[in-house]
């Protein structure tokens, strides 16, 4: 079966401000389990810092030949040849971000909506990810809005794995967050 895999290569913050301490909060459907989703924070034991000398804008895929941007997930290809993916962006005033945490917190909140925290998900070895209801999802938002950090709001990056994919195996998408103040370039390929 093959592969898929999801890849940030640019983020670029609109503001004046030029210090930043960002943390992703990403959600994406469960492999195996079709009514479950799955919730991270990334990076997971720190935060990305954004300084003055970087304009705003962190490249993650470095410069040169074949090279590979921030891993995000990885897994088999859905049946149905879809996946869900939702990013959140937030800021934070902390030097450090626990993500443990952070899920403890959401899944306390969440209540019976979510039902753990497993490891190994998606490709990404060790990260705790916390497994939540597709009927919980929607209040995500609200538990997130107790958070007191900055938020840049969402991005949806669902894919469909058309036809584009035989003959490309990589796919670069661009959009803007929710609130208008940063954009993300991401690619999705499949092996």
């Amino acid at each position: 079966m093959p592969k898929i895999k999801l890849e940030f290569e640019k983020l670029t913050i609109h503001r004046p401000k030029e210090r930043w301490k960002l943390y992703f909060i990403i959600v994406a459907e469960h492999p195996t389990e079709p009514d479950k989703m799955l919730m991270t924070t990334l990076p997971q034991s720190d935060i990305i810092r954004l300084k003055p000398s970087q304009g705003n804008i962190i490249n993650f895929e470095p410069k040169g030949d074949n090279t590979d941007g921030l891993f995000v997930i990885e897994r088999d290809m859905p049946v149905d040849r879809r996946i869900s993916v939702r990013v959140y962006l937030r800021h934070t005033r902390k030097s450090a971000r626990d993500t443990g945490e952070l899920l403890s917190d959401i899944q306390k909140e969440l209540g019976s909506d979510a039902t753990g925290i497993v490891t190994d998900a998606l490709g990404v070895s060790g990260a705790p990810w916390l497994v939540v209801s597709k009927y919980g999802i929607g209040a995500i938002g609200k538990v997130l809005r107790k958070v007191k950090d900055k938020d840049f709001g969402f991005v949806s990056m669902d894919e469909e794995f058309g036809d584009e994919f035989e003959n490309q195996t990589e796919l670069d998408r661009e959009n803007t967050f929710s609130t208008g103040e940063a954009s993300i370039v991401w690619s999705w390929s499949a092996e």
